[in-house]
């Protein structure tokens, strides 16, 4: 019943919203939207905030003689005391309602208010004879109406009051009335529904068709877009089939231009390419000779510093002697290198693990540079650092010509001053020893920007034209070398200061590993007989040297100096060994060889040549040779090769 009464409530402040907005229009409005706030307090209860709500509503509608407001107030605030049980205030108010009911004359709101008035005067009051106007007036007003459901309401409501008072017949009439206008509603409502079901089927019905020519458009549009993109696909493809012609002709007018510009360059490369191979040939024969004529001589430097040594022991300790056996043996290796450059560059010179006395080293060097000090009158201290091994394993002609190489430069270019070379032990890892090298002077010095010249190939900075002006390889050469080592040079220096080059190598040092090195170098001169050595060499002071190196050790010894000589000695008489000279007059070694074999002589014959052997080990070996010695060489290494040979019976050929 609660629930009921807010719908209607609501419902009917809202259909009656028109009217009471006549008057006033803003002002109405927002006070119908107060009353529906206090309806709305109503439905939650809150009825003290409702009841004042409407009250407030009520005194500004009075002020705006708004009567139909008036009376919707005079309904929340009635149901208001309807809920707290306070009839006859709401009675009190009915009344006051219905008379501004009657003023606006509103026959659903008068209907309204007698019927409620009539409840609560049956129903709630219990005062059954007393409200039957109220009633009366109820079904005359709703008779009048249009609503005919709050006429059937009313009689329904009238029937229970008149049972109530015992008067069933008119009870009786006024439910059959109730009943009537409830199936009239019920009909007249299926009649409806029927109407609007035929209304919905037509409705349906077109919205069927609707559909349809919606779904044939929407077909037709996809067909549409399917065309369009069908052309838009083919359009885009015999773009791109027409750019990737354009391209591959493009593409294909641009290969036939670089192949020609490449055939052109190509034809240039290879020009080049033969010309620089034919100037590398030029330059392997010119090295070759140069190699051979250097090294000849220096054969015979060597040889006879040997044999001054052999043949006067009173000289043995000469310092100059010394000084110059290591000098010939330093020119030696110099000319190696720098006729090997590319070598090195190519990081095709291999170290060699020797073992030798830095301390000798040293000293042999400082010994030999003496003559450049004394010239430009400088000091050279030599200070070795004690804890340093006295024999280390490692290259030792490379670190002398490291040395040198450092140390002249610094005898040049110093005077009337002083070199230091100071060597020390840094480190000690497993066998290996770290050495540090320094060398010191108080020269001319090397300004900033000219420090990372020095070690270019033919660099030469700050020189005077009376200076010695050398070859400029000998720093790019030290560079090179301690690459090789695993190291790296460092350069402090202030012009007019001087300068220190600072290195450092990590030698092995092992004693077993070092007495197992000199034994191998040992040779053992003892063999079982005594050999017959023919010697077939062209250069008087080579003959002399190897003669003499052969006779120290009790060697027979026959020389001839060319190919054809040797070939009529050996058809009178036999040879244990035959050592021959490549590069001779009227005919050469290699020829000269392959005669001897032909001749059906089996003789070992070891080739003694200036040449390297990489340059001539595949003609040598066509030619029967059996082994290669390059001159010059150490007598331990001549005396190993016939120790060698002699072991097998002087019948194993070596390559």
């Amino acid at each position: 019943m609660f629930q009921i009464r807010i719908f209607l409530l609501i419902m009917t402040l809202n259909f009656n919203s028109v009217n009471s907005c006549s008057l006033s229009v803003p002002s109405s409005n927002k006070e119908i939207n107060r009353l529906t706030q206090a309806s709305i307090y109503y439905s939650s209860s809150n009825f003290e905030k409702s009841f004042l709500t409407a009250r407030l509503v009520m005194h500004q509608a009075i002020k705006i003689k708004n009567d139909n407001l008036i009376v919707k107030c005079y309904q929340v605030i009635i149901t208001n005391f309807e809920e707290l049980s306070k009839f006859d205030k709401a009675i009190f108010f009915y009344n006051k309602g219905l008379s501004y009911g009657n003023i606006i004359d509103n026959g659903s709101i008068k209907y309204e208010i007698n019927n409620n008035l009539g409840n609560i005067c049956c129903f709630e009051k219990k005062e059954y004879k007393k409200d039957t106007s109220s009633f009366l007036k109820g079904i005359k007003l709703g008779k009048e109406g249009k609503e005919k459901f709050d006429l059937s309401s009313t009689h329904h409501e009238y029937s229970k009051y008149l049972f109530k008072n015992g008067n069933d017949k008119n009870a009786y009439k006024n439910l059959a009335n109730y009943n009537k206008i409830t199936i009239d509603l019920l009909n007249k409502k299926i009649d409806d529904k029927v109407e609007i079901s035929g209304t919905n089927l037509e409705f349906d019905e077109y919205k069927r068709e609707i559909k349809k020519i919606g779904i044939e458009k929407e077909l037709q549009s996809q067909s549409i877009k399917k065309s369009k993109i069908i052309v838009l696909l083919f359009i885009s493809v015999v773009s791109v089939l027409l750019l990737l012609i354009y391209t591959l002709i493009k593409n294909n007018n641009f290969k036939k231009k670089i192949n020609t510009e490449l055939s052109y360059a190509n034809d240039k490369l290879i020009l080049a390419k033969n010309k620089a191979e034919e100037a590398s040939i030029l330059k392997s024969q010119f090295v070759s000779t140069i190699t051979h004529e250097l090294r000849t001589p220096l054969y015979g430097v060597i040889g006879i510093t040997n044999m001054l040594l052999d043949e006067h022991k009173e000289l043995a300790e000469s310092p100059h002697l010394k000084s110059l056996k290591f000098s010939a043996r330093y020119l030696l290796s110099l000319v190696n290198d720098v006729l090997q450059i590319n070598k090195i560059e190519e990081n095709r010179v291999i170290l060699e693990n020797l073992t030798f006395n830095i301390s000798d080293e040293l000293n042999m060097i400082k010994n030999s540079l003496l003559f450049l000090a004394k010239n430009n009158h400088n000091t050279m201290i030599l200070k070795i650092g004690s804890k340093i091994p006295e024999n280390l394993i490692g290259d030792k002609l490379r670190l002398s010509q490291i040395l040198i190489n450092l140390i002249g430069n610094a005898l040049k270019f110093t005077t009337n001053g002083e070199v230091l070379i100071e060597v020390n032990l840094l480190k000690i890892t497993n066998k290996f020893h770290f050495i540090e090298f320094k060398i010191k002077d108080n020269g001319v010095g090397i300004a900033i920007e000219d420090q990372s010249k020095i070690f270019e190939k033919f660099v030469q900075v700050g020189r005077k034209a009376d200076d010695y002006q050398g070859t400029g390889l000998g720093l790019t050469i030290v560079k090179s070398l301690l690459k090789l080592f695993g190291s790296a040079i460092s350069i402090e220096s202030t012009v007019g200061v001087g300068t220190e080059f600072n290195f450092t190598i990590a030698f092995e040092s092992d004693t077993n590993k070092i007495n197992e090195i000199i034994k191998n170098i040992q040779v053992d001169l003892s063999l079982n007989k005594l050999l017959k050595v023919l010697v077939v060499e062209d250069n008087k002071i080579n003959q002399i040297v190897t003669e003499k190196i052969l006779k120290k050790n009790n060697y027979t010894c026959t020389i001839v100096d060319d190919g054809f000589q040797a070939l009529k000695v050996l058809e009178e008489e036999d040879f244990d060994i035959i050592f021959m000279d490549i590069n001779m007059p009227l005919m050469n070694g290699f020829e000269t060889s392959k005669r001897i074999r032909n001749l059906g002589i089996k003789t070992p014959i070891v080739a003694l040549t200036a040449f390297d052997k990489e340059e001539i080990i595949e003609e040598a070996i066509s030619a029967g040779i059996n082994d290669i010695i390059v001159k010059p060489f150490d007598s331990n290494t001549l005396f190993k090769c016939i120790d060698n040979l002699g072991s097998k019976n002087l019948k194993k050929v070596l390559f």
